[in-house]
């Protein structure tokens, strides 16, 4: 049962603040709050650049979460917008919660901006779709398979180990009743042996487990089925529930990733994966192919 908020001493009720946590997710729930507020008085993002002594691709920045919001910015911008007394408390109750360090930021030395920001967003997801055409979801990489890749790409072995830790720990969400994962995977991900036999039948063992859980939808996108359809980039959509952001995607590339939030560019990614359902096998089907898949590595 939701708690009733208490009266504030000057007499309205003190906002209620939106169940999100992590530094990305409340940015994003900030900026989107700040250009509510600047779209509702018929302002321009140029109208306020000269209030935080800016530019206006800060101010853009800022309303996308895409920069650390800085206290003074915000504030700033809420009393030039003469934001209520009430409007105020929830902006400063949001900041608080964008100084809380969260367990990633112990990994900040092997671990990119842009994947503390995922990590952050997929713990405040209620949904999670996820399109791979070269590798098994991260959230669904077993330590071996995803060691084989960081390798990849570090070279000490202690940044390796930490990097991998990182990715299990990412993990844990799975054991939470939401968000809710489906996992559109390239038929090619199941026959490229990455890290060798031995490692990626164990992988596709764990895929088949993943599989019968209620709490994942692993789908199979056969060669002939998503030849027409199936991008050569890898996508993540996120929605969220009630009081966080608004839906985003997130696409990677390689040296960093785009996170995509206005509204025709969600809405041509969500075709795309909705294309991509559309033409992959069931559930059933789906394991029977991961099934096969591990004959090739025995």
């Amino acid at each position: 049962m939701p708690a009733v908020p208490e009266p504030s001493p000057d007499g309205q009720l003190a906002p209620v603040v939106p169940m999100v946590t992590g530094r990305e997710a409340t940015g994003l729930l900030l900026g989107e709050q700040l250009r509510h507020w600047r779209e509702q008085r018929g302002l321009k993002q140029k109208d306020l650049a000269d209030v935080i002594r800016g530019s206006v691709s800060k101010i853009s920045r800022l309303e996308r979460g895409e920069s650390p919001a800085k206290a003074r910015d915000v504030i700033d911008l809420a009393r030039f917008m003469e934001v209520s007394p009430r409007e105020m408390r929830l902006i400063e109750r949001l900041l608080e919660q964008a100084q809380d360090c969260e367990w990633y930021q112990h990994f900040s030395d092997v671990t990119p901006t842009y994947l503390k920001r995922l990590i952050s967003l997929e713990g405040n997801a209620s949904e999670i779709t996820a399109y791979e055409h070269q590798v098994v979801p991260g959230l669904l990489q077993t330590r071996a398979y995803a060691h084989n890749l960081v390798s990849m790409v570090k070279r000490s072995g202690t940044d390796v180990d930490r990097a991998v830790e990182v990715r299990m720990r990412r993990q844990l969400i799975l054991d939470r009743p939401i968000p809710r994962v489906t996992a559109l995977i390239d038929q090619g991900v199941l026959l490229r042996p990455r890290g060798g036999r031995a490692v990626m039948r164990e992988q596709l063992e764990y895929l088949l487990v993943a599989a019968d859980t209620k709490k994942v939808n692993i789908r199979i996108v056969g060669f002939a089925e998503g030849a027409d359809v199936s991008p050569p980039y890898a996508i993540t959509h996120l929605m969220f529930g009630e009081g966080g952001p608004s839906e985003l995607v997130y696409v990677e590339h390689i040296n960093g990733a785009d996170y995509v939030t206005s509204t025709s560019a969600v809405d041509q990614y969500r075709n795309a994966l909705v294309k991509l359902r559309k033409v992959a096998s069931d559930r059933n089907e789906s394991k029977r192919l991961i099934r096969e898949a591990i004959g090739n590595y025995s």
